[in-house]
């Protein structure tokens, strides 16, 4: 039996992107000094505007408008033609968490309510869904070759279709890029270009066909201003790009700006330590775990693991395996896969998961 399944990624430039690693970086410069800090903040951007709002309790003193002139001069915006600099106008409404809240979140209970998925699967050296971490590549690779191609500019997406027979990856069928460019540059080159230094380069690292059935760029035929000017961005849309690329199903929340108290991030974090493990130890060819908690609570009021019919050990054994390698507590998650570290700055572009050096990617022994 044939399918196709397609995976969306996007640039770190993206204008929703910018908003989740500048959120991202008040998270991690206010664990920097006070691994105890409680952060919620999102983020919007659009034409020549930037505004933050939420909650921070720390003991830091934190330059919010300095931190987020930093990511958005680090991502390229620089030029006035753009529409949007890092000397944009920025607008902060941040205040303390809630008293009510604080009370359980002290008592290491739960700073939210939701659902949280994990997942993994063996049908890339990541254990993630080959449709997103190629379109994560690429994305990745079109970013670095603007540091070569000047005249490509900050912004860009990804689209990528795999072709299944029997449920097994065996081609690419598409790949759609779309990225601004400098108005001298002919569409032609950029295309030249972005297939010759991003699509055969990734293709080739996953053994994959290197002539896909079809390419676009820039779909429209003209894109030459990306970022806030033409697309008003916010901290948290890209939930999707951020997980498994909807192979898998996910949570009511985001993850970026958020401190490891929030289960949103914590939990879906060893949610996917528990599904990655599985698959990795052989226990089961794909995964995922679900689990769920109200605001408050200790525990989780839901940890059930769904292998889709591959699992090679009963559900008993399975469920063992679980409760032997990570305790879903709220202060266990955060103890085992030491999270009030600064390491969330990483997380904000070309998603959360399938990257070794972050503590919820680890395989452990046993």
């Amino acid at each position: 039996m044939k399918t196709t399944f397609t995976s969306e990624s996007v640039c770190a430039g993206h204008p929703d992107k910018i908003c989740d690693q500048i959120s991202d970086a008040i998270v991690d410069a206010a664990l920097t000094k006070d691994a105890n800090s409680r952060v919620a903040v999102e983020t919007l951007v659009t034409k020549n505007y930037v505004t933050m709002a939420g909650e921070v309790t720390t003991k830091v003193k934190l330059n919010y408008k300095k931190i987020a002139q930093g990511v958005i001069k680090k991502l390229g915006y620089t030029k006035i033609s753009y529409g949007f600099t890092h000397h944009c106008p920025i607008v902060v409404k941040i205040h303390s968490q809630s008293s009510e809240i604080a009370t359980r979140v002290d008592d290491l209970g739960a700073g939210d309510q939701g659902m949280m998925f994990g997942y993994a699967c063996d049908e890339s050296p990541e254990l993630m869904p080959l449709p997103i971490t190629i379109a994560h590549r690429m994305a990745e690779e079109m970013d670095k070759l603007k540091t070569i191609k000047k005249y490509l500019r900050p912004d860009g997406k990804t689209q990528v279709t795999i072709i299944y027979e029997n449920g097994k990856p065996v081609a690419v069928g598409n790949v759609v890029l779309a990225v601004p460019h400098d108005e001298k540059v002919e569409l032609s080159q950029v295309k030249e270009d972005l297939y010759k230094y991003v699509v055969l380069p990734v293709l080739a690292k996953y053994n994959m066909s290197c002539r896909p059935t079809r390419s676009t760029v820039n779909g429209t035929g003209v894109w030459h201003i990306g970022g806030p000017v033409s697309d008003t961005g916010v901290t948290g849309r890209k939930i999707i790009v951020d997980t498994y690329g909807a192979m898998s199903r996910v949570g009511g929340g985001c993850f970026s700006g958020k401190d490891a108290t929030k289960v949103d991030r914590s939990g879906a974090y060893a949610a996917r330590f528990l599904a990655k493990n599985i698959v990795a130890h052989g226990l089961a060819k794909k995964c995922e775990v679900r689990l769920a908690y109200f605001i408050g609570a200790k525990k989780p009021l839901m940890q059930e693991v769904e292998t889709f019919g591959t699992a090679k050990k009963s559900n008993a054994i399975i469920n063992s395996f679980m409760n032997k390698i990570i305790d879903t507590s709220v202060a266990g998650i955060i103890k085992q896969l030491d999270l009030r570290k600064p390491i969330y700055f990483q997380t904000a572009a070309y998603g959360h998961f399938g990257k070794p050096n972050l503590p919820w990617e680890r395989i452990v022994k046993l």
